[in-house]
Formats: structure tokens, sequence, C-alpha cells
């Protein structure tokens, strides 16, 4: 079997509308065999503890450089960006298609809620939000175990009846979980080590709303951190194995249903962790957040980023925060009302998800990837052909 962390298995599975580069990127030889020489650890997990450094830097000085509302976008974005590093698992590396994450996040941040009733008797929050992630990732796993023979419009439709039904239980339990009003969520307050950090760092003065961005950017970080050792180790392989060629894992001995229920898992986990941050943020959990209209704009932020790309799946969440903010202030710039102006704000996002369709059909980073890929083969080849006086 093919190895699915070789160029050529990249290649094929970004593209499949442009198959002489994709050829051409299959002839490449690996980079290890290149003899160039790096600078990075060897080893997968320093590698990406190292990442897991600098971005940690990176958000630090993001957060205190910006203002209060864009300290909340950051932490909106936190929140989208782990539901669509979950979803990324099990669309992208295991070809499954969800339509129900919408509802997984609801039961995370309705657990997070039901916690945080009483503030002053709360569990702390790391632990609350542990909760939420376990009891989302027991919901995912019956859900997967249901759905482990569905595949494709199957499986589609079948957590589309989760997305749609999930959140109603708020309606039917109305007297624990709030009804349609929903459950007004007590944030914690900041701790006082919180306080001192920021004074250290940069002597600003430390809101409630960056606490809970710092919060949001803290479980990102873990959850892309723990995502990315997962997709590079023996796990994220059998999964493209299992999404490129069913019929030979499965002649390899591979049970298709146990990983696929595995993958659906770990992305309810994603999902239960993003619900406890949302519920966090916005300080409400209720019905109207958790429509199909949420679980679709996953899916949209993840096919534009790239599947099966953690950064992708980042990139794909930026768009969906602060595209519509931006293309209003355009339109209330150009002298429409702000009825008006809101209403521009799909119709652009709808435009840019066609075009990038159209122009990058393997998201933006699958697109870079490819042609990364394929120059380097073109590089490679010429240099062949000189070197044997061709």
């Amino acid at each position: 079997m093919t190895d699915p962390q070789t160029p050529a298995a990249r290649a094929g599975a970004a593209t499949e509308e442009a198959p002489e580069e994709a050829t051409a990127a299959a002839n490449a030889p690996s980079a290890q065999s290149t003899g160039g020489r790096s600078f990075l650890p060897k080893s997968t997990l320093l590698r990406h503890l190292l990442v897991l450094v600098l971005c940690a830097v990176g958000a630090v000085i993001l957060l205190e450089i910006t203002s209060p509302f864009q300290n909340s976008q950051l932490a909106t974005l936190s929140y989208y960006a782990i539901a669509a590093g979950g979803l990324t698992v099990l669309t992208g590396l295991n070809g499954q298609i969800s339509l129900g994450h919408g509802a997984l996040m609801a039961v995370g941040a309705y657990t997070t809620a039901l916690f945080l009733q009483d503030r002053e008797a709360a569990l702390p929050l790391p632990l609350i939000l542990l909760v939420a992630v376990l009891i989302a990732t027991a919901v995912g796993a019956l859900v997967g175990v249901a759905a482990a023979r569905l595949h494709g419009p199957y499986l589609a439709g079948a957590t589309l009846a989760l997305a749609v039904g999930l959140p109603g239980l708020a309606l039917y339990f109305d007297s624990v979980l709030g009804g349609e009003q929903g459950l007004r969520v007590r944030a914690p307050q900041a701790p006082e080590v919180f306080d001192d950090f920021i004074g250290f760092v940069s002597g600003n003065s430390p809101t409630n709303t960056k606490w809970l961005a710092y919060v949001g950017a803290i479980c990102l970080l873990i959850t892309f951190f723990l995502l990315a050792n997962l997709v590079r180790s023996r796990i994220g392989r059998t999964w493209r194995a299992v999404r490129d060629q069913e019929v030979a894992a499965e002649l390899a001995g591979i049970n298709l249903g146990v990983w696929r229920v595995l993958a659906f898992t770990v992305s309810a986990a994603a999902a239960g962790l993003a619900g406890g941050v949302l519920a966090l943020v916005v300080r409400l959990a209720a019905p109207s957040g958790f429509t199909l209209v949420l679980s679709l704009s996953l899916l949209t932020a993840i096919v534009l980023g790239g599947l099966g790309s953690l950064l992708g799946a980042l990139l794909g969440s930026a768009l969906l925060v602060f595209l519509p903010p931006w293309v209003t202030n355009v339109g209330a710039d150009f002298g429409l009302d702000n009825t008006e102006a809101a209403q521009l704000a799909p119709l652009v996002y709808g435009v840019v998800l066609i075009v990038a369709m159209i122009f990058a059909p393997a998201g933006f980073v699958g697109t870079v990837r490819l042609r990364w890929l394929t120059y380097r083969a073109k590089r490679r080849m010429a240099a062949a052909r000189a070197s044997s006086g061709g």
C-alpha cells in the first residue's frame, strides 16, 4: 500500500482536476532523500512542540496589541477553529461528511452552562471544559456507532437529522435547559495569576474579555497540538488509507467501522470543547445558536481552507469570523444602511466560496501545497535530465 505521507499521496488527494501536475509531484523524491539540511528537530513531537511555543508567543503578542473588540473576535475565531479542526479530521482525513457538528457543539455548550449556573460552587474551569469534552465524546461515539455503516450522502443525512433534532431537546426539557431562551452562562472571573501575567507582559488592564480570549487561545493551541500529532501518527495514516482505498484497507485487515467511529469520536471531542468555549465567549447557550447554519459554516470553512489541513481549518474559520464584519463596514462606508450592509455580507461570502471552488478547488492550503509539490517535482526532473546529459 502506498504510504499516505508521501508527496504522491498528498498530491493525489489534493487534486483530481490537475492529473499532469499531480503526476509530476508523484514522481518527486521525498524530502529526506534530497539530503537537504534542516534545522528543525527530527522528532515529530519535538517539531510540534516548537511550533506550539512559537504560536503561543504569537498569540500573546496578538492579544496584547489588539483592542477589546478584536479580542472578542479572536475568541470567536478560537471556537470556530477548534470545531473546524475536529471536522477536518473527520471529513478531510477519514472522508466522512458530517452536518451535525453544530449539535455536538450544543452538547458542550449546555454542559458548560449547567456547571456554571452556581458560579461560587462551580468546579474549576479546566475541569468543566473536560467534562464537556467527555460528554460530547460519548454522544459522538454513539452517533458514530449508529452511522458506522453509512457513507457519503447517507451519513450526511443521518448527521443532518442530529443537527435538526438535538438542539430541540432544549425546548422539551425547558425547565432544565431554559427552553427557547436558553441558559445564561456565568463565566468565571480571571484568576489573580492572570492579572499578574498581563501586568508583567504588557502592563495593560486585564479585562474579562481578554481573559476569555486567552482561554479560547489556550484551548485552540492544545487542540491543534494534539490533532497535529494524531494526524502524523499511525492512526492518521490509517484514516487516510480508509479514505483513499476502502477495499485495499479492508483486505489489509483494517476494520473500517472501528476506524470511522474513532474518527467521529475524536471530531466530537473537539466539537464539545468548541461548544464550551462558545458558551463562555457568548455567555449564552440557546437553540438559536446551534442551527444547521453553524454546521454548514464549519463545513464550508474546511473546504475553503483545504480538506485535511489544520492550517486550512484555521484560515477558513478566520474567513468566517472576519469577512462579514469587514464587508458590513465597507457597505456602510458606501452609503448603505445597517440592514443593507448586513445583507451584503452573505452575498460576498457566497461569491468568495464560488471563486475559491473555481480557482482553488483543493482549498487555499491544498492548492498552495499542490503548486509547491509540482514546482519541486519539475525542478528535480530538470536536474535529473541535466545530470544524465539529456
